[in-house]
């Protein structure tokens, strides 16, 4: 037998040949892709799931009322008011102001929430005949709020609170 025949004779060396899907570096090649379809789909309902809303609808004019709002804080500071604020897990609120506040009949309380507008809440507050002004509001949700007290003329500037909210002192600064 020549040489030549003897080298591509198949019985005369056996080698085994494993399927590609047994191979490590097939596996690793794909690992990379796969990874980033599955971040993609991840990302994608993400996306769709969530709630994008700005955190006020009408920013703009609220940027244009910056002036009245510095106004009305100025007022307040001139009049050294002051409120403790109490809201209970019922959803109970409890409103003393302090200072030389006019006889009101009513004050407004705004809860409005730090990233969310759709969950912001207000309440008008009344007087009662312990001169704390009272009224009720859905229970507030965990998260960070920003509390104020206003009336027509006067706003108490925002403090940011965490639930529970119980004896949050609100006061103008001069």
């Amino acid at each position: 037998m020549n040489m030549s025949a003897r080298a591509f004779d198949p019985s005369a060396r056996t080698t085994h040949v494993r399927p590609w899907y047994r191979e490590l570096w097939p596996w690793l090649l794909i690992s990379g892709p796969a990874l980033v379809v599955v971040g993609c789909v991840y990302a994608m309902w993400l996306a769709v799931a969530t709630d994008d809303t700005l955190v006020a609808e009408d920013y703009y004019k609220r940027g244009l009322s910056i002036n009245e709002r510095l106004e009305r804080a100025a007022n307040a500071a001139r009049m050294q008011i002051a409120a403790q604020v109490t809201i209970g897990a019922d959803g109970g609120v409890r409103v003393a102001l302090s200072g030389a506040a006019p006889s009101l009949q009513s004050v407004r309380l705004v809860l409005a929430h730090a990233t969310r507008s759709g969950l912001d809440r207000s309440a008008v507050l009344e007087r009662n005949q312990d001169n704390i002004f009272v009224g009720h509001l859905p229970a507030p949700g965990t998260g960070r709020w920003l509390l104020s007290v206003e009336a027509d003329d006067w706003r108490l500037p925002a403090v940011e609170v965490s639930e529970p909210i119980t004896n949050v002192r609100l006061r103008a600064s001069p």
